[in-house]
């Protein structure tokens, strides 16, 4: 059984920014995209604050985000590092195989990572993780590197949207067909 703490609460920041992304997204027709909550049962609450200090997860969580883009169906994790070096312990085996299976119906999976010590916002494709995955899985490297990344998949600010990840999904389609 998994208990929640506050290391939770590690990517708030980012998932904010994402979430007022989306918002505008929603409010501007362009998307709609929705946080997915993890399910909890609290165990202990504290009763000043009304604060749950204690709970465990219902049951493992899958991606982050859901949605559509312009009828696409999206679904996304994100994650945030502090280093230059991404441990692969951060995605789960089971959020694999449901992007493989998102991915196998048409849709699109992806990663937001933000690599807080460098302030930069990068879209993880997900046959670029699954290339890491196995490679990993092979007894490679449990982790990829920076530089590993192609940085024609860097994410920016762009008309008032603070993690501009569209025009990527649309790179990530065209780069499928052609």
């Amino acid at each position: 059984m998994a208990t929640w703490n506050t290391r939770g609460l590690r990517g708030s920041a980012l998932e904010d920014m994402i979430n007022r992304t989306n918002d505008k997204y929603r409010q501007t027709g362009l998307a709609l995209i929705q946080k997915i909550p993890t399910p909890i049962t609290p165990i202990n609450i504290d009763k000043e604050s009304r604060h749950i200090t204690l709970a465990y997860f219902d049951q493992k969580s899958t991606v982050d985000y859901i949605g559509t883009v312009q009828g696409v169906p999206v679904c996304f994790d994100a994650k945030e590092c502090a280093t230059d070096t991404f441990a692969l312990a951060n995605i789960h085996e089971h959020q694999v195989e449901f992007m493989r299976e998102w991915e196998a119906q048409d849709g699109v999976a992806f990663f937001i990572i933000h690599y807080t010590h460098r302030d930069f916002l990068y879209y993880l494709k997900f046959n670029r993780l699954l290339e890491f995955w196995n490679r990993m899985r092979d007894g490679g490297r449990k982790s990829f590197r920076f530089d590993e990344l192609d940085p024609g998949y860097e994410i920016s600010s762009k008309s008032g949207f603070m993690v501009s990840y569209l025009d990527l999904i649309s790179k990530d389609l065209s780069e499928r067909e052609g």
